[in-house]
């Protein structure tokens, strides 16, 4: 499976299969995409809305699922204030519905097992969604080079996947996970607090060792200040692969 750009893939016509709640203002939504041909963890798909009058409305969504090629995938979509697209889904749309999914798309942030080298994750809010897909791809694949995972969130509410992500981490001797609180911080967290800077990734241990691949997801501002903050650790700039959200979250530059 190699990465594919928007002009190479068709549109298909994706039914919902489960939707499920991963936090207060996020969803996972399950969809049955017939003819899918598989996606690499951390590639996307449009999404396309149409309306009876003919108003069309189009988004770009990471990909949640692990890598494969059965034909259900999942997106996980954070309710945006006033966002057209992500209201839609969040308030409107039920199992049963059909909605016109283009993918996948995107082969530079984008991981295979095939090219495994180590990693290292950095997210902000929902950018953990393309980050997550790469860790079950990982996870499924079986890989063995070592993966960190720094999770910044506002508060414990705000953490989507955690369970999961507990469980990803109890269970593997080679992902290590940390999460960040920027805003409500519990009495008993015994994690890391504030935003990422380069004193919390030296002592998370996000070295440049062994050259591994780096990824950084969320928002615009967050991005170019953690890739600074790894060049300045001394990682090579064509390894840090970063994804940022548009000014509303609902669109990827």
């Amino acid at each position: 499976m190699t990465g594919a750009t928007t002009a190479a893939v068709q549109w298909r016509l994706a039914t919902v299969v489960a939707i499920r709640e991963e936090t207060k203002t996020v969803k996972t939504i399950r969809f049955d995409v017939p003819g899918w041909p598989g996606h690499l963890g951390g590639q996307h798909v449009d999404l396309r809305l149409t309306a009876e009058d003919g108003y069309v409305a189009q988004r770009s969504y990471s990909i949640a699922s692990g890598a494969g090629v059965h034909p259900v995938i999942e997106l996980t979509v954070d309710a945006i204030p006033d966002g057209e697209v992500s209201g839609f889904l969040h308030d409107e749309l039920r199992v049963g519905d059909q909605i016109e999914i283009r993918g996948p798309i995107g082969g530079y942030f984008a991981w295979s097992a095939a090219h495994d080298y180590g990693l290292l994750l950095i997210a902000g809010g929902s950018g953990i969604v393309p980050l997550m897909s790469m860790l079950r791809s990982r996870t499924s694949a079986g890989a063995t080079k070592p993966a960190r995972l720094l999770y910044s969130s506002r508060g414990v509410e705000q953490i989507i996947y955690r369970s999961e992500l507990d469980r990803l981490a109890s269970q593997s001797n080679n992902f290590t996970l940390t999460h960040t609180l920027t805003r409500t911080v519990p009495p008993a967290w015994d994690s890391e607090r504030g935003r990422i800077d380069r004193e919390m990734l030296t002592r998370r241990q996000f070295f440049p060792a062994g050259n591994p691949d780096v990824y950084v997801c969320g928002p615009t501002t967050f991005v170019e200040e953690i890739a600074e903050q790894l060049v300045g650790l001394g990682h090579t700039e064509s390894r840090i692969r970063t994804e940022r959200f548009g000014p509303t979250g609902e669109t990827r530059l």
